[in-house]
């Protein structure tokens, strides 16, 4: 099946000569959720942006459904629903009539019935006839959702959504964007929330200085992270590993004052135990034990750091 979205050799340069996105290829299935993670000025909403024809590509080639996003703009802008970072409203117009409006932008025929549904779907009904100033942020946000879903686009693209809002209000949201998954819709989401990444999203791509540096289904990346590291800190430094250790996948400290260990903390059994056994039995005398996982946001930073470096 063809990527509901794809993006190839994607460039967006500036007239200033900056570029914001160099060499950008991106495939977006149907129906998942995929987290675009990266530092400010990473390129992320230039992407969003670009795919969502604000912006025009310097080169390369974005399709939606198929449609091509220069020769077939109209089909291409159909399909796809934006929420924006800014909350941007008419502050003394009803919800339900700002949902209607934005259903009608898009030439589509009025039908009620799918934005009741819709407001029910995102809690927003007993709202329904509230202004936009009356609602909490939190509301605003859900307003924002409905008015990018309000012409039944198939992809929906969420600009750092949880942005402003508190702890509760944001695991509020990952709720609102799991039940879109389940109606069928492809979400793609920036957000700078790495919890908010492993909540949510079916994959993660990385983004630094306008190339994309990782993308992973976040199971097979969540495993990985999963490898766990035990050092065993030694009274005496040691030069080599003991013949009977060598088989055990044992690291030797540079200054040889610790032998590491790694391990996958999903397994039933580390083998931790049996480890320091044989340690002892080596005649090593260990002084210390230490423990380390890394995490998802260590990956995130360690592969920007690395990028900025160069």
């Amino acid at each position: 099946m063809s990527p509901i979205v794809s993006v190839k050799d994607l460039v967006k340069r500036f007239d200033t000569g900056f570029t914001a996105l160099d060499g950008v290829n991106l495939d977006i299935e149907e129906g998942e959720i995929i987290a675009l993670l990266g530092p400010n000025g990473a390129g992320k909403t230039t992407l969003i942006s670009t795919v969502c024809g604000i912006a025009v590509p310097t080169s390369g080639t974005i399709t939606v459904g198929g449609y091509d996003s220069q020769t077939e703009f109209r089909q291409t802008r159909s399909m796809i629903g934006l929420v924006p970072q800014e909350i941007n409203l008419e502050p003394f117009e009803k919800v339900i009539n700002t949902v209607r409006f934005s259903r009608g932008l898009f030439g589509m025929p009025k039908n009620d019935a799918y934005i009741e549904k819709l407001l029910h779907q995102l809690s927003l009904h007993e709202k329904k006839d509230a202004k936009i100033k009356e609602l909490s942020g939190g509301m605003k946000r859900r307003v924002l959702i409905a008015k990018a879903l309000s012409h039944e686009p198939k992809v929906l693209f969420l600009d750092e959504p949880s942005a402003g809002v508190d702890v509760e209000l944001r695991k509020d949201m990952w709720h609102v964007v799991a039940d879109l998954k389940k109606n069928g819709t492809t979400i793609i989401l920036t957000t700078h929330y790495i919890e908010e990444a492993e909540a949510i999203a079916d994959r993660i791509a990385v983004i630094s200085r306008g190339e994309i540096k990782l993308v992973e289904e976040k199971t097979a990346l969540m495993t990985r992270l999963g490898r766990k590291e035990l050092r065993v800190e030694l009274d005496n430094p040691i030069e080599q590993l003991p013949p009977e250790l060598s088989d055990r996948g044992l690291e030797l400290a540079p200054d040889g004052r610790a032998v590491i260990y790694s391990y996958d903390t999903h397994a039933d059994r580390t083998g931790i135990t049996a480890l320091l056994n044989d340690i002892q039995k080596a005649g090593l005398q260990m002084s210390d034990l230490q423990t380390r996982q890394s995490s998802l946001e260590e990956i995130f930073v360690g592969l920007v750091t690395e990028d900025q470096k160069r």
